[in-house]
């Protein structure tokens, strides 16, 4: 029997289409709601979903089809986390012009909130519009873009060894909070920025996020989970790294419309581009099939969806895809008390700094 498949949900914004808010279920001010946030993840949660992303970067301003405001998406992840059990959440975080060193503690604390479900979606905001935003100088060149996010991820994953797993005491009786030989200096200078450590949270109950990226971002050594772009399902491929997923556009007949007629609704507003990603376009049976197929494959570890409209496709993934791929055995939900680390097969990694008497510590 094929590995079950691992299911993620992009559930950023109303859908995958520029234009899904005009077709969402609730007015657009509720958009930026943590009702809306708590709705989205807890329906996704009960569904059986491993994890959810939350996509995050500059919005173009006025003119643009869809919402051009969001709450940032490391802020959206600690408040799904803080209202789900089980499910996994991982945040996009930009690596273009933010300090690593905040990010690896935001990250951290996330993990912390979630007792081990965070994982975080590495991305790069090559925009001319990111650099004034931030008032930074314009970083010149996919391969200074690419260079900026593997060094803030490699400082990330430093910083977050940089507190070995029993470096926090709390003796009361001593008067000892923490063991000072057990936090480490990682010492890193790059082209970019330097960083000299240690963090300012306590290893996380991961040890080590887990880390996604689109293929070809990162050298392999530094990513968890590479989210592979192909738009036939012959292309997938696996990359070099423990697990892959590919990314899925999906439009699903409703009982109150068809999927194509759903896309031509929303046309009349704006074009649903191409990005590279499989699209499936039709009824909930022919996404089984699709699904089961992958698996049956071994093409890849799991699939990102990116419903077109949240509201109405979430509910036939709920109702009719999940229930059908749980009864084959096509996925599995998560273990409740499991890290997102465990629900994906991944091991927790030893800290790199941890001497020989260290013990392992963390979640299951």
């Amino acid at each position: 029997m094929p590995t079950p498949l691992h299911l993620a949900l992009e559930i950023d914004g109303d859908g995958a289409h520029p234009a899904a808010w005009r077709r969402a279920a609730h007015p657009p001010d509720a958009l930026l709601t943590p009702r809306r946030v708590r709705g989205v993840a807890t329906v996704a949660e009960n569904a059986g979903f491993t994890l959810v992303t939350l996509d995050d970067d500059m919005l173009p301003p006025g003119a643009a089809a869809g919402p051009v405001g969001r709450i940032g998406a490391v802020e959206r992840a600690a408040f799904a986390a803080a209202s789900t059990s089980v499910l996994g959440i991982a945040p996009v975080v930009s690596t273009s012009y933010a300090e690593p060193f905040h990010t690896s503690s935001q990250l951290a604390s996330l993990d912390h909130i979630s007792v081990g479900r965070a994982g975080w979606v590495v991305a790069i905001s090559p925009a001319p519009d990111a650099a004034r935003a931030w008032g930074r100088p314009p970083v010149e060149g996919p391969e200074a873009h690419l260079r900026e996010a593997t060094d803030s991820v490699r400082v990330a994953r430093e910083l977050w060894d940089s507190w070995e797993d029993d470096a926090v005491i709390r003796d009361v009786a001593s008067s000892r909070y923490l063991d000072r030989d057990r936090l480490h200096y990682i010492d890193f200078t790059g082209d970019t920025f330097a960083v000299k450590g240690p963090a300012i949270v306590p290893r996380s109950p991961q040890g080590q996020l887990v880390v996604f990226a689109a293929d070809g971002l990162l050298p392999a050594e530094h990513v968890d989970v590479t989210l592979v772009s192909r738009p036939d399902p012959a292309q997938l491929h696996r990359a070099d790294t423990p697990l892959t997923f590919a990314e899925l556009e999906v439009a699903l007949d409703t009982p109150r419309a068809s999927a194509a007629d759903r896309i031509a609704d929303l046309e009349r507003h704006a074009p649903w581009l191409a990005r590279g990603r499989l699209r499936y376009i039709g009824g909930a049976d022919g996404l089984v099939r699709l699904l089961t197929s992958l698996a049956a494959t071994g093409s890849v570890d799991g699939v990102r969806l990116h419903p077109l409209v949240l509201d109405e496709d979430l509910a036939v993934l709920s109702r009719l895809v999940i229930p059908a791929l749980s009864l084959a055995r096509v996925t599995t939900r998560p273990v409740p008390g499991a890290s997102l680390r465990t629900t994906l097969g991944l091991p927790r990694p030893a800290n790199r700094y941890a001497t020989p008497l260290t013990s392992a510590g963390g979640v299951r």
